[in-house]
Formats: C-alpha cells, sequence, structure tokens
C-alpha cells in the first residue's frame, strides 16, 4: 500500500505533479480529490483544503496538474480537449496510484468541468459524490470576453508578476489555458453529454457574481442531471466563492461532503 506524504510529487506519464495529501490515508477513510482552477494550483487552494478536513474528517488530496504550480510544464498549445484528456486519461491514473478506495470530487472551473467529465465517462463505484464551485459544461460570451480582459491584464496590468508567485513556467500556465479558451474552435466545447451519466450526488456553488459564467450553466446540470443536483448561491461571490465568502462554501461543501461519504453508516468524522 503507497503511504502518501504530506507533500511530494507523483509521475504520471511524462509529467510529475506536486500534491499535498491533508488528514488520514485513502486506506484510512474517504478521500476529497481537489482539482483546481485554470489558473490555479495546489497552492491557490489556501487554507480551503485544511479547513475542509477538519469539518469531514475525510483525507483530503491537492494536486496541480501538469502546466500549474511545481508540476512538470506542458507542450503548448494545448489541445482544445484538454479537459477531456485531463479527465479520461491523467485523472484515473492518479487516483489507481493514490490508492483511492472511496471519496469524491471537488472542481473549481476548469476543475469542475474534469470532474463533471471524469464522473460521467466513468462509472466508478468507490466515488459518492461530485462537487464544483463555478462549472463550465458550455462556453458562454460572457465568460469569453472576461477571459480576454484578463488576458490584457496579465500582459499588461501586472497579473503576470502575481501569478508568478504560484506557477514555475508562469507564461505556460496562463497561455496553455487563455489560447486554448481564446480559440475561435472553441466557441463549440460542450460537455454537457457528460452530465447525463452521472450516477452520483452533484452539489453546485456559484457565486451570483461570477464573471465567467450565467446561471445558463447550472440550469444545464439540473436538465441534463438524472441524479440529485444540490444549488448553492452565495451572494456577492464572483468565480472563487472558496475565496471571497470562504465560511458559506465551506458549509455548502462540507454539509454535502458529509451526507455523501456517510453512506455506510455515520459521519466521516
Amino acid at each position: 500500500m503507497t503511504v502518501l506524504s504530506p507533500t511530494g510529487f507523483f509521475s504520471i506519464g511524462a509529467s510529475d505533479l506536486e500534491y499535498r495529501m491533508i488528514g488520514p490515508q485513502p486506506d484510512e477513510a474517504p478521500t476529497i480529490v481537489m482539482l483546481h482552477e485554470g489558473l490555479g494550483s495546489a497552492a491557490l487552494w489556501g487554507d480551503f483544503p485544511d479547513k475542509l478536513q477538519e469539518a469531514t474528517g475525510a483525507g483530503v488530496l491537492v494536486y496541480s496538474r501538469a502546466g500549474y504550480g511545481a508540476s512538470t510544464p506542458v507542450r503548448l498549445p494545448r489541445p482544445l480537449d484538454y479537459m477531456h484528456i485531463e479527465a479520461l486519461e491523467v485523472l484515473p491514473k492518479l487516483l489507481d496510484q493514490i490508492g483511492l478506495r472511496r471519496g469524491m470530487l471537488l472542481g473549481h472551473s476548469d476543475g469542475a468541468s474534469i470532474a463533471a467529465i471524469y464522473a460521467g465517462g466513468h462509472q466508478d463505484h468507490r466515488m459518492q459524490g461530485v462537487a464544483m464551485i463555478a462549472p463550465h459544461f458550455v462556453t458562454e460570451e460572457i465568460g469569453l470576453a472576461s477571459i480576454a480582459e484578463t488576458r490584457k491584464a496579465y500582459e499588461t496590468n501586472g497579473l503576470r508578476a502575481k501569478l508568478a508567485r504560484w506557477h514555475g513556467d508562469v507564461d505556460n500556465t496562463f497561455y496553455g489555458w487563455s489560447d486554448a479558451w481564446l480559440d475561435p474552435e472553441f466557441r463549440n466545447w460542450d460537455i454537457s453529454e457528460y452530465l447525463a451519466y452521472i450516477r452520483v450526488p452533484v452539489a453546485i456553488v456559484q457565486g451570483s457574481g461570477d464573471q465567467y459564467g450565467t446561471m445558463r450553466q447550472i440550469e444545464i446540470a439540473q436538465q441534463e442531471c438524472y441524479c440529485p443536483v444540490d444549488v448553492t448561491m452565495i451572494t456577492g461571490a464572483g468565480h472563487s466563492p472558496y475565496r471571497e465568502a470562504p465560511g458559506a462554501t465551506l458549509a455548502a461543501i462540507s454539509e454535502f461532503a458529509n451526507a455523501a461519504l456517510c453512506s455506510e453508516g455515520s459521519r466521516v468524522a
């Protein structure tokens, strides 16, 4: 049985992926696997994973995908199906490598999309729930316009220096994400077909002021999913409610996690 250190790297394919493991090992308790946003990393979750571990008693694994944080950079340009590749090729290997026995996925933005593709593309009996913060299942003009503005801020207004604190190759991170989303072909990106195949409870947390997506994303989930969909709207929060309204976000996700992961009897903790 692999014992995960508090910090380290997974080797998957040609990439070394940094990770943090908080709380009990996967063979000792359910594990919540956290998937970061399109410009995120393991470190950019801040102390939210630690608070989630305390609130649930589950193990919490956070990691940086290739091209992010201290993980191996990727070859650019990224393929436009990069989220499918993460969900259908990389994530299954990672879950097997950690020795996952039971748990759930928690994704933010791009990470939420990856979680949805995985849950719909794999009937994984180990998964007991999927939580998504600010997910996107289709492209929207508001999101593309915000990404274009973010690119301007990166190139002219100091965003590059801020992100460089969190990523070993910040240009690889930023352009890998923005070039894919701003490619004209990406307007046809649509993963809603996966939602109908999810067979576990779903939770969605959305900020009312999300600049990258609208209620349309939630409506799509409610229309397409056959499983229960629990929606929490957080007034005043934008695209990152776990940073902007951490208390409300933690309460919603930990309540969902405790319900989803206690199917074998009692609360996880």
